[in-house]
């Protein structure tokens, strides 16, 4: 299956953010670090109109 741009800059974007994820969690404590995930959760949902939760059908445990 071949890509779109978009579909690229989406996948480009999305290892982008793993990478800085990682990063960030070998500098941040346990709880700093979820609540870093879930403000990136919140922010993902926002930009794409869904729930990131409901949309992994795993409620608020899906950080």
């Amino acid at each position: 299956m071949l890509l779109s741009s978009s579909d690229e800059e989406v996948l480009a974007a999305a290892e982008a953010l793993g990478e800085d994820l990682d990063m960030a969690q070998s500098e941040a404590t346990a709880a700093e670090f979820e609540a870093l995930l879930i403000e990136c959760n919140e922010a993902i949902s926002d930009e794409i109109g869904l729930e990131y939760g409901a949309v992994c059908d795993a409620g608020s445990d899906c950080c």
